[in-house]
């Protein structure tokens, strides 16, 4: 063995000298992984085949060397064949490729390694290419703050291939079971109504209960192409000489008065031009905002809006109307990224600001949003773009919707999607009802979070998920309250502090309210909803003081109408201007067919509502949340009336005269005795 391996040996030890004692510190290297029980079968394979481009490299330095290549038969060869230059530009050559083949070996391997094949439905659909794979939320929630754009103009943006919006989720079986049928889904028929049917035993799948089942890869997704309208940009954000002029009547402008400024920069929008102001120094500001009327003079401007400062920037922001207005489509909003972000829970299309950037905000993030605006200036389109972002991106199973509408005409385009738990609702008094059934329902739910020791409803979703537990996921609820205004009316004080514990509790359990009106007005957006909704809407409104009502400053009654805003956040309560997405009624009556289509509706009103000539209907009036609290005040004052119950408790006298009703019927008090005070008769049993 010695002597048929000394050849080999004294050949390799001439040809590469120290270079051969790489092969055993290659075989030292394989010995301690495999001793170390960390060796893979990649990690041997790499390890071997680096010898070769070791010693094609260690070839390439023995050429270089000059006087060491007749020491080597195979260096002596190919100088004499081909020369020393080519042989080294060879030798590198073939380094480079044997590196490249090896890396190209590592790949094929890691891809063998992690592939999996995902099962696929019996139903999915067979082109790859009309869905979109969501990968796993990111949980990021400082990240979802609206980007106000870069200083430079924005860029124009690029048209996404796909015609779609697609977007996959797992929907779980109750409340609203799917299924998927020539590319469409439909509701299943009750299990008790399907015939039996005999087949392989193999191909029968095995129970498992209800709540621990499998995700079904259902892809929920409604097309954008045929739906919904595209606009032309126009190319709005384009610089042109108009826009030069402007920006130069602008200083010259300011230098009649005194002021000296140089515009520094100049942001086009949709809608909106503004021109960034850098005044001199010892320049007052307030100087500059009270020249708004000469400005608009100047410039022949329908109105000025003057920001000063530019949050973040040594600047005035000086906002004027462009000369011709450009459209924001809802469909382009759909196909940016953001809208479809994992991270983003319930994304909502708001539309875009002056630098032309898309705003994508969460409604979990708000938590919950006020809007309001005179008649004409955008609002009712505002509330369709906020309803058809989440028909858009949630499922039925994943989002429910409760919608309320006093005018009864503008949300009825709504009735019968998968979405809603109940048809729109349009009398003032199944509204506050509906209110009432969301403050039992976080209570419900804050029993579930406390249960399982979580803070909020992704938490449990997720806890429920990954533990496998028996139950189902908790759907979100947005409850959207088109013209409140009429239930304040209606209502008062007990709806006040209704929506009031609504805003202030029901974020962590998934309940979300979107309340629009077109009277900002003090004895409608009371100070008790505005400190529980910090995200606001303003349009267009009469006067200042309708602006401060609704977002605590200036400013909304410079706008333009026609989706022009003024947005203030949780996270960011300086007002940032936007032209709103348009959706016109027809597009929403498409949208609307087309969801219907994808199932039916599971009403739950029987849960929600009480009629009157119902016989169980005075016993429900024992579920008042605040029923317990009444009867300890009957009994601690020694006395029963509806208006002492009215005062203490802050609720409407109707409400009150039932409390006081009930309590009579229940034995507690004694009947009324014309001016004199009802008789307490006994003490609830507390046991």
């Amino acid at each position: 063995m010695v002597i048929l391996l000394r050849a080999p040996s004294r050949f390799f030890v001439e040809s590469f000298h120290a270079a051969s004692f790489y092969l055993p510190a290659m075989l030292t290297t394989a010995g301690v992984l495999l001793l170390t029980n960390r060796a893979r079968p990649v990690h041997l394979m790499m390890l071997g085949g680096s010898v070769i481009p070791f010693f094609t490299v260690a070839l390439a330095f023995r050429i270089g060397s000059g006087s060491a290549i007749g020491e080597s038969p195979i260096t002596a060869g190919l100088v004499t064949a081909v020369g020393v230059p080519v042989s080294m530009i060879a030798s590198v050559l073939l380094a480079a490729l044997e590196v490249a083949g090896m890396a190209y070996l590592w790949y094929l391997y890691r891809g063998h390694d992690h592939a999996t094949i995902l099962p696929r439905s019996p139903g999915s659909s067979s082109s790859p290419e009309t869905l979109v794979d969501l990968p796993e939320p990111d949980v990021d929630p400082d990240s979802e703050t609206p980007d106000r754009g870069a200083d430079e103009a924005p860029i124009e943006a690029v048209a996404v291939a796909d015609e779609r919006a697609p977007i996959e989720v797992e929907p779980v079986g109750d409340p609203l079971e799917l299924a998927f049928e020539n590319g469409r889904f439909v509701q299943m028929d009750d299990p008790d109504d399907l015939e039996d049917t005999e087949g392989d035993p193999s191909d029968e799948t095995q129970p498992t209960h209800r709540g621990a089942r499998e995700p079904r890869s259902l892809s929920y997704q409604i097309p954008i192409e045929g739906l919904l309208e595209e606009y032309k940009d126009g190319q709005y954000w384009r610089i042109d000489d108009d826009t030069r002029t402007a920006a130069e009547t602008l200083r010259f402008t300011l230098e009649e008065f005194g002021i000296q400024a140089e515009v520094t920069g100049i942001r086009k929008g949709p809608v909106i031009t503004m021109f960034e102001l850098l005044p001199a120094p010892g320049v007052k500001l307030s100087k500059i905002v009270n020249l708004a009327d000469n400005i608009a003079l100047r410039l022949a401007a329908s109105s000025v809006r003057i920001v000063a400062p530019i949050p973040g920037k040594h600047a005035v922001g000086i906002e004027i109307p462009n000369a011709h207005r450009a459209i924001v489509g809802f469909a382009e909003l759909l196909r940016e990224e953001s809208f479809r972000a994992p991270k983003m829970e319930i994304p909502i299309a708001l539309g875009k600001d002056i630098p032309g950037e898309a705003q994508i905000v969460d409604l979990t993030r708000m938590p919950h949003v006020l809007i309001a605006g005179a008649t004409g200036s955008g609002k009712s389109v505002c509330v369709n773009s906020i309803i058809c972002s989440i028909l858009y991106r949630q499922s039925p199973a994943e989002v429910k919707m409760i919608l309320i509408d006093p005018k009864i005409v503008e949300l009825k385009f709504y009735n019968d999607i998968p979405h809603l738990l109940t048809p729109v609702v349009t009398d003032p008094r199944r509204a506050f009802q509906a209110l009432q059934y969301c403050i039992y329902e976080m209570e419900r739910r804050y029993t579930l979070l406390d249960a399982l020791q979580v803070r909020d409803v992704q938490s449990y979703n997720r806890k429920i998920v990954s533990k496998q537990l028996a139950t189902e996921p908790i759907p979100y609820i947005v409850v959207v309250v088109d013209e409140f205004a009429d239930l304040m009316a209606t209502s008062g004080k007990e709806l006040e502090s209704t929506l009031a514990r609504l805003a202030a509790m029901s974020r962590a359990v998934g309940i979300h309210l979107v309340l629009a009106t077109q009277r900002p007005s003090t004895d409608v957006i009371t100070g008790l909803i505005k400190a529980n909704i910090p995200s606001r809407i303003a349009f267009m409104v009469a006067s200042k003081i309708d602006s401060r009502i609704i977002i605590d400053a200036q400013g909304a009654e410079k706008l333009l109408g026609g989706g022009d805003m003024l947005f203030t956040s949780a996270w960011d309560p300086f007002p940032l201007r936007l032209q709103g997405a348009y959706l016109s009624e027809e597009e929403v009556e498409r949208v609307v067919e087309y969801v219907k289509q994808l199932g039916k509706p599971d009403y739950i009103d029987d849960e929600i509502f009480l009629e009157e000539d119902d016989e169980d209907y005075v016993q429900g009036e024992l579920e008042d949340p605040l029923m317990e609290k009444a009867v300890d005040i009957v009994v601690t004052a020694n006395k029963a009336s509806a208006s002492y119950l009215q005062r203490r408790l802050k609720i409407g006298y109707n409400r009150a005269a039932r409390m006081v009703e009930e309590m009579e019927r229940l034995g507690f008090v004694g009947p009324q005795q014309g001016s004199k005070a009802r008789e307490i008769i006994g003490m609830p049993d507390r046991r």
